[in-house]
């Protein structure tokens, strides 16, 4: 729940393990951790945005790019994309429909149609309702977010790709389980969902957890 302090990593993930044996198996590899975050606000929902579909070092070079058309070293406001002229973001390295995107985000803010500040107390499902009206932001952005933005410790993104071939791995099914069978396998990590999505993440990738 939002404003609810969280147990330690330690207990969190003491919890995980006897809940099921093989996530204890996957937490012993490294150790308990607690989630890392990315940052909040409009700054790190417009670069969701633009890192969609696109390689790490692509996106990090069209942020260069955005910052030096505005002057400054810090990420744009939302005010500067509803001014800022199609060419220009276009020779920063972003794409028409990604303009769109970005401007119906900026929208929302600045007409406190979204009130980030406020986003923070609300609930996850209203998180969710609230990001996923604006164009460009879907359901696992807005997980995302939720997990990594405002550290909320239930949420499982039983979608992502990451998620379903760390449980296809770790409990040896022939095949990537489907979304319907990691939610039902998830059941048990409640309250702590986003915190097993986390150690199946660093299953498949150690690096994850820098």
């Amino acid at each position: 729940m939002p404003g609810v302090a969280l147990p330690s990593a330690r207990t969190i993930a003491r919890h995980l393990s006897r809940a099921d044996p093989i996530l204890a198996r996957l937490i012993r590899r490294g150790g308990p951790t607690t989630l890392p975050t990315r940052g909040a606000g409009f700054p790190i929902l417009a670069q969701s945005i633009l890192f969609q579909q696109i390689s790490g070092a692509a996106g990090a070079s069209i942020v260069r790019r955005l910052r030096a058309a505005h002057g400054g070293p810090r990420f744009p406001p939302p005010e500067w994309f509803l001014k800022v002229s199609p060419k220009t973001l276009r020779a920063s390295g972003v794409s028409p429909q990604k303009t769109r995107y970005l401007r119906d985000l900026a929208t929302h803010v600045v007409e406190r149609r979204l009130n980030l500040r406020t986003l923070s107390r609300a609930s996850d499902e209203d998180v969710i309702a609230r990001l996923t009206d604006i164009l460009g932001i879907g359901l696992w952005t807005a997980q995302m977010y939720l997990i990594f933005s405002l550290h909320r410790p239930d949420v499982f993104p039983a979608g992502d790709l990451g998620v379903r071939n760390a449980v296809g791995r770790a409990w040896k099914y022939r095949v990537v389980p489907s979304v319907k069978t990691v939610e039902r396998k998830a059941v048990r990590w409640a309250p702590f969902r986003s915190h097993a999505a986390f150690y199946l993440w660093r299953s498949l990738d150690p690096s994850v957890a820098a």
